[in-house]
């Protein structure tokens, strides 16, 4: 049987599928596999390049195997999407990637190490404790409107309704409402101590990386982009240039050009939600802060006299992004820009 050049594996939870060709391109084998048989299978194949979609679990897999001496790639699932030819089942999903995984035009997805993934980990936890802070609030400032009681926007007046709850000297909840609603005010007072306690831990992470030392100094970065844009670009080196960052995070304007003639819209919102939600509000930060205290930045200066303030956000974000990626690559330091002579 011709020795396998190329595999391309299509993992799942708990069936697996291989698509493996020879050196010639001919099919030499096409097998299903169990979760616990996958190891063994790659342990008894010469070493070759294996192509697996860049999914769930596939970070995991991606080590394993390249431990056993295959050379493992991953590729975004839009790109691999092509190749397949016409029903979707697990067969033809492995024919695709195996394609796929050969083409000299691809893009590949650099193997997240443990480490960065349980930073990853720590981010997407907040994520989600903030979401349920926010729908925590809503809900008691919901309950709190339908017996007449409002409190301000912000902080503070959600502070006013839960002192309201937990004491309510007028009498003017129920007792079956306010049971409720002391169990919501617990639940947001547990909930406010976990995104603390989440914080102290990124901010703890920061402080261990040098190379996310070095990015907080730039305007609009913080302890949670940093330490989340080292987490998520494992090689700053698989980019070109600053502007293929910028652009894999989704912060280029969109695209509908023909016939020679440019058509730009705004910003794609592909690629990295995080990232770029992290880099848009940093933005917005130095902005508002340059227009209460002035910025030493003249391009800043200029844009913000021609565009709004939404449009000069994107745009300083995109350019953020773009020094990011260059003390990543360089190990500088970010400088203030000198102020010119009149």
């Amino acid at each position: 049987m011709e020795q396998m050049a190329t595999i391309g594996l299509d993992i799942a939870k708990s069936v697996f599928q291989v698509h493996g060709i020879g050196k010639s391109g001919s099919v030499v084998v096409q097998r299903r596999l169990r979760r616990s048989q996958v190891l063994a299978f790659f342990s008894k194949q010469s070493p070759c390049v294996v192509g697996i979609e860049a999914c769930a679990s596939s970070h995991f897999w991606a080590r394993e195997i390249g431990a056993l001496g295959h050379d493992v790639r991953l590729m975004p699932a839009a790109y691999v999407k092509p190749y397949g030819k016409r029903q979707k089942n697990d067969a033809a999903d492995a024919e695709a990637i195996c394609e796929a995984v050969t083409r000299p035009t691809m893009r590949f997805v650099q193997v997240k190490s443990p480490e960065q993934q349980s930073i990853m980990v720590l981010h997407k936890t907040r994520q989600m404790v903030m979401r349920q802070r926010t729908k925590l609030a809503n809900t008691i400032r919901a309950h709190m409107a339908e017996v007449g009681i409002v409190a301000p926007i912000g902080r503070k007046g959600l502070e006013l309704l839960l002192e309201i709850i937990r004491q309510d000297e007028d009498g003017c909840l129920q007792d079956t409402s306010r049971s409720c609603l002391l169990m919501l005010a617990d639940q947001f007072s547990m909930v406010k101590a976990h995104i603390l306690e989440l914080d102290r831990a990124i901010v703890a992470d920061v402080r261990r990386n040098e190379s996310a030392k070095r990015l907080m100094a730039i305007p609009g970065v913080g302890p949670l982009l940093a330490s989340a844009m080292v987490a998520a670009v494992p090689d700053p080196a698989m980019f070109k240039s600053g502007r293929n960052l910028a652009a894999w995070i989704g912060l280029v304007p969109r695209q509908s050009s023909s016939g020679g003639k440019e058509r730009l819209g705004g910003i794609t919102k592909q690629g990295n939600r995080y990232l770029r939600q992290l880099l848009f509000v940093g933005a917005m930060a130095v902005i508002r802060y340059a227009e209460r205290h002035g910025t030493r930045r003249p391009w800043l200066v200029r844009l913000m006299a021609r565009r709004q303030t939404k449009v000069a956000a994107a745009a300083l974000a995109n350019k953020t992004a773009r020094m990011i990626w260059a003390i990543m690559t360089t190990g500088e330091r970010y400088r203030e820009p000198l102020l010119q002579a009149a």
